[in-house]
């Protein structure tokens, strides 16, 4: 009796183990599908059952489930289908729970002690870049304290990053008013911002070398959320002496890749 109940209960066991495998098989094969849509905006069953490696009723059960859940539509009249809206639902869940300023303490963090400079990231308010975190680095144990400091877009690197991403339309209003001068390297003219502009939506990164204070160098990137859009800039900044001219590469590539990090956390998929 002893050794029936033994092999009953492993019997169990492993037939407990073969649905769970099931399981997450098919999991993986309905995520595989939303992908597959997501690349390809719509597919037919026999192209979806083909990527998949399945019979096509097995693709019709997955894309049923699917679209009972509202996470996939089929278009009645060629059979092809598509993302539902079920999909904005749950992606809306997550871009809510989001948020760059506890996404980036970590990636902030890391930036400074990568570079040994001092780290902010930086979200446009208004007509003004503002700092909503910062992180010192080794080297910048008496570095200016720029935690909410609303610094001009036109004169820092951060903000140059966040005034080359806006719409058409509020970038020229903007440029369009008075560029104050800050110091006698602060481009003051539309015409030569705009040329720096252009690279910085380009590149996603952009400089400034004292040109709002003396002295103070600078370099950002650009920070992506879900969507794609631009929502902020981190990066590093430094007294001359230490952040040269000759240094703004390095540090150009160290910021792109804390961006991109830190886009990465916000959900945005390059």
């Amino acid at each position: 009796m002893t050794n029936l109940t033994k092999v009953t209960k492993t019997s169990g066991t492993a037939g407990e183990r073969r649905g769970a495998g099931g399981t997450v098989q098919s999991v993986d094969r309905a995520v595989s599908v939303l992908e597959m849509l997501a690349r390809l905006r719509e597919a037919g069953v026999t192209e979806i059952a083909g990527e998949l490696g399945v019979h096509k009723s097995t693709a019709f059960r997955i894309l049923g489930v699917l679209e009972s859940r509202g996470l996939v539509d089929q278009e009645r009249e060629r059979g092809k289908y598509r993302l539902g809206t079920g999909v904005l639902r749950l992606a809306g869940a997550a871009a809510n729970r989001l948020d760059i300023s506890q996404e980036g303490q970590p990636v902030c963090r890391a930036l400074a002690e990568e570079t040994g400079e001092t780290a902010n990231i930086a979200v446009l308010d208004g007509d003004a870049a503002v700092n909503i975190m910062q992180a010192r680095g080794a080297a910048a144990v008496t570095a200016y304290n720029w935690l909410g400091r609303r610094t001009p877009l036109h004169a820092t690197a951060s903000g140059k990053v966040l005034l080359a991403h806006l719409p058409h339309e509020h970038r020229e209003r903007l440029l369009s008013g008075r560029l104050t001068r800050y110091t006698e390297h602060t481009l003051t003219s539309a015409t030569a911002l705009r040329r720096q502009l252009r690279v910085a939506a380009r590149e996603g990164t952009a400089c400034a070398v004292a040109e709002l204070e003396v002295g103070l160098n600078a370099v950002a990137a650009a920070v992506r959320a879900h969507d794609g859009a631009v929502v902020g800039a981190i990066g590093v900044s430094g007294p001359a002496y230490r952040v040269e001219r000759s240094l703004l590469p390095g540090l150009l590539e160290r910021s792109a890749r804390a961006a991109a990090e830190l886009s990465r956390r916000m959900g945005y998929a390059a």
